[in-house]
């Protein structure tokens, strides 16, 4: 969330800021933000009053009891439970301020940096890489959707996986699925030289997705195991924000990297009927998540090494890329300087975005409330703590990487050639061949038998 202080302290700036994202209805919760932050500090101060006058009072009935003056003890005795009462309804107050405060917080995005573009949607978002290995024309057989190809290959089996689980979940097979690993593998080994893997929970709690900006914004496109207080995980970057949740790091330890390799679950409430042929948009994907904790000053670097890595995720499977940069009125919740990385499949005909790459400022810690301190130069502790600057992104998002292949490189005769990068994850297979489709068809048959080409 943003920084509170800043209602009081810089109310104009954070106004301003908060006004590219083109939200009336956010500048009025701001509003309503300041003014309860100001009520708050009034009940705070009259209630610091009240206590010093019990206090006070206090004092002076012990000296009148040794004093021997009881009725006027118990005269000041009497105004002073009055003047508790009125504490316990300053304090009731303050606690309904604050919750109402924080509710408000909660729902009001991040500030964008000043280097973000303006514009009121995805339309306005301007291209700053690319296109890079666009071809001027593609041959028909490319301008095949991946998901007539891969039906046809037998790697992509979306009838089957309905009737398993419903509508929107897909079912790799064959030497599909092991494409599906074999780019999560690629994703992970391509980053290991500075990304620590971690294999998280795919559960989490509900401070965890709060943490991240998750809830309580977006409840509606998350799954609810609501007998438990769990959520499934929309996204490897919730188990990873929250490692380090209600924890102090020292600043020598900064940048932490890390990487995980996860089922993401969405439910894409709002998304019925839209891009939900094939591997476009579904409830369950497989993806490798990037995520950094950063002081403020190495979070820029950060996030550009982070930009280059999923451009170079693309370049080394000979995909055409662009990367764009989000302007202010596309901007995610918690996204303080965001940037896509897109694929273009020739099938679909449409850019696909394949990465996501989001430096969040202090917005996450705040909430997680992961602080870090600074040492001086002989390396002694400094007074004070600071929060850290959070960063994410996508290694590689399997769903569209894999159409996308598909796409790109599918051949006159139907086959798909798999990228060089990826032989050595895919078993030998360097071809899915059409024969594959004979081939399953002898695997679902009783008593059947065969490979995959």
């Amino acid at each position: 969330m943003i920084d509170q202080r800043l209602l009081r302290t810089d109310f104009d700036a954070v106004h301003a800021a908060l006004a590219r994202r083109g939200s009336p209805a956010l500048l009025e919760d701001l509003g309503s933000a300041a003014s309860l932050d100001a009520r708050l500090r009034d009940i705070q101060g009259e209630r610091d009053d009240v206590r010093a006058e019990v206090n006070a009072l206090s004092k002076q009935v012990g000296t009148l009891r040794r004093d021997g003056a009881v009725a006027e003890a118990e005269a000041l005795q009497a105004q002073s439970r009055e003047l508790g009462a009125t504490e316990k309804r300053l304090d009731a107050e303050h606690d309904d301020a604050s919750a109402q405060l924080r509710e408000l917080l909660l729902g009001i995005p991040n500030v964008p940096h000043a280097d973000v573009p303006d514009g009121a949607s995805d339309a306005d978002n301007p291209i700053v890489t690319g296109p890079v290995g666009l071809p001027d024309t593609f041959p028909d057989w490319q301008r095949v959707p991946h998901w007539e190809a891969a039906t046809q290959l037998g790697i992509l089996d979306n009838e089957r996986a309905v009737k398993i689980s419903g509508s929107m979940f897909t079912m790799q097979r064959g030497a599909g699925a092991t494409l599906v690993r074999a780019l999560c593998q690629y994703a992970l080994d391509i980053n290991a030289d500075v990304h620590e893997e971690v294999r998280a929970p795919s559960l989490v709690s509900t401070a965890t997705l709060t943490a991240t900006g998750q809830l309580p914004k977006f409840a509606d496109d998350a799954y609810a195991i609501e007998r438990d207080d769990l959520w499934a995980s929309p996204t490897a970057e919730a188990p990873l924000t929250s490692i380090y949740a209600d924890e102090i790091l020292d600043d020598h330890e900064l940048p932490i990297r890390l990487m995980a390799h996860s089922s993401s679950y969405r439910r894409e409430a709002g998304s019925a009927g839209r891009d939900t042929r094939g591997m476009l948009r579904t409830h369950e994907f497989d993806k490798v998540e990037l995520m950094a904790y950063a002081t403020p000053t190495v979070a820029p670097e950060l996030l550009a090494d982070m930009v280059g890595r999923a451009e170079r995720a693309i370049e080394g499977l000979k995909l055409p890329y662009r990367t764009i940069e989000i302007c202010a009125g596309d901007l995610g919740q918690s996204h303080h300087r965001s940037f896509d990385v897109e694929v273009y499949a020739p099938g679909a005909d449409v850019w696909l975005e394949v990465s996501s790459i989001s430096w969040l400022g202090d917005y996450q810690a705040r909430r997680a409330n992961i602080r870090f301190r600074r040492h001086d130069a002989d390396g002694k502790p400094l007074k004070g703590t600071e929060f850290a600057h959070t960063l994410n992104g996508s290694a590689l998002a399997v769903p569209r990487v894999w159409a996308a292949i598909v796409e790109n490189y599918r051949n006159e005769d139907g086959s798909i050639t798999i990228p060089e990068v990826l032989h050595p994850y895919m078993r030998g297979i360097t071809r899915i061949e059409p024969s594959s489709c004979q081939a399953r068809r002898r695997l679902d048959a009783p008593g059947g038998s065969g490979t995959d080409g």
